[in-house]
């Protein structure tokens, strides 16, 4: 198979090769260890290309960089070395943060001032990373567009609404971006701009100090510029010794999974992934075709119902003190489904969800990871709209954990991810099952 290059995506070898900015965050806490490097100057290349793209890409609503080249000053004189010392991270503005405002996408929460740290963001900096700022959301992290661009082609959209978290990680701009997912607000922008995007198992990465979407669907999601990332990031998250994935990845299991939105790919990502399953049994996989059962047909219907319910009244002192400060999009969108729904609709909908997990379950009797598209295709050009979720919604309210590969490029020379589903509670399998097929197919 023809190596597909992905635009941004880092080159392997040796670290010291790259630009500061550019290293991952597993180069950057080695250099530091070793001295190669200080937080300080890592911190300080990162700003610097911020400084230099941001006009183009406006990932960021922001940027604190005094606070953050003292912080990593400090680390250099204390000389601790925790799992992320010295590693930048952005953080999507839904999330809070004690020193830095928390706006939520929305005028409604201008200026708005947490007092303390949401889980994720406090775990990230006792582990040693150093928060530069936060990254640009959709409001409340739904459909309505925000200003962020492509890194790659600024007529396009990078995808929502983690937009600005997505889009500073495949810029290089920092190495490790936090944002969520209730539809497919990690994985969707990961496959645009060409990143590893995770989307954890449901609940086993704490969402305190979130705003919450839809608890029974959100989770918080991660970028980065490799796996090893993906994995170090997401063991200081969960509060686990980190450990490093097999040299020697198993070799999976794969079940390509078209599933009943396979008709509204693009033809040429439909000739991607035909060809992408091809050449993983020529790799030495064990590839088959899965059909999912009708009853997964239902599932885009229940995830709507479930977020749109949940979303609805979790928001409302916003819709009964401001609704005019609501954007059209949201209030003719999820909060018209929201309050059109009863309860009892709400019930069925969960009853449907649960009933797919555990037959999901019993697919993973014979398969490792599934293998389907998270996109339609390229990120689209215009800004009406961050793209198709619904490739990803599916999964999410399968509460399974999922992994956007960067391998593919479209048409206009621009990535699409593929997306690989793993076990419940497997997560770190489904990583080094991920690295095999990311080997494979690089």
């Amino acid at each position: 198979m023809t190596q597909r290059l992905v635009p941004g995506r880092p080159l392997r070898g040796d670290a010291r090769r790259k630009s500061l900015h550019e290293l991952t965050a597993t180069e950057i806490v080695r250099a530091v260890r070793t001295g190669e490097t200080t937080c300080e100057a890592v911190t300080r290349a990162c700003l610097e290309r911020i400084a230099a793209r941001e006009p183009s890409v406006e990932a960021w609503e922001f940027v604190g960089a005094e606070q953050a080249i003292a912080y990593a000053s400090a680390l250099d004189r204390s000389g601790r070395h925790g799992a992320l010392t010295g590693v930048p991270f952005g953080v999507k503005d839904i999330i809070d943060t004690c020193d830095m405002p928390t706006e939520y996408g929305s005028l409604i929460y201008a200026g708005h001032q947490p007092k303390s740290d949401a889980a994720c963001v406090a775990l990230s900096r006792q582990a040693g990373a150093v928060c530069l700022g936060k990254t640009v959301t959709t409001e409340f992290a739904n459909r309505h567009p925000a200003r962020t661009r492509h890194p790659f082609d600024p007529e396009r959209t990078p995808g929502g609404s983690s937009s600005g978290s997505a889009a500073a990680v495949a810029d290089d701009m920092v190495p490790l971006a936090i944002g969520t997912q209730t539809t497919g607000s990690t994985i969707k922008p990961a496959s645009f701009c060409g990143v590893f995007g995770y989307r954890p198992t449901h609940g086993e990465l704490r969402c305190a100090g979130v705003k919450e979407s839809s608890g029974s669907l959100d989770t918080l999601g991660l970028y980065a510029r490799s796996i090893e990332d993906i994995a170090l990031f997401r063991d200081v998250l969960a509060g686990a010794q980190p450990a490093p994935l097999p040299n020697e990845a198993p070799i999976p299991r794969i079940a390509f999974c078209r599933t009943h939105k396979w008709a509204e790919l693009e033809p040429a990502t439909q000739v991607l992934f035909e060809e992408g399953a091809r050449a993983l049994r020529a790799a030495g996989a064990n590839v088959e075709d899965v059909t999912l059962p009708e009853e997964f047909e239902h599932l885009e219907d229940a995830h709507r119902t479930i977020s749109s319910y949940e979303f609805t009244r979790n928001y409302t002192w916003e819709i009964e003190h401001h609704w005019d400060q609501i954007s059209t999009t949201l209030r003719n969108g999820r909060l018209k489904n929201g309050l059109g729904c009863t309860f009892e609709q709400y019930l069925a909908a969960r009853d449907t969800a649960e009933h797919a997990r555990q037959t999901l379950a019993s697919i993973f009797d014979r398969y490792d990871v599934l293998l389907t598209s998270p996109v339609a295709g390229e990120a689209p050009l215009g800004f009406e709209s961050t793209g198709n979720s619904s490739f990803c919604g599916i999964w999410t309210v399968l509460h399974v954990p999922v992994l956007s590969v960067p391998v593919f490029s479209g048409p206009h020379a621009l990535p699409i991810g593929a997306q690989l589903i793993g076990r419940r509670s497997n997560d770190r399998s489904l990583f080094a099952f991920a690295q095999w097929i990311y080997n494979a197919l690089t």
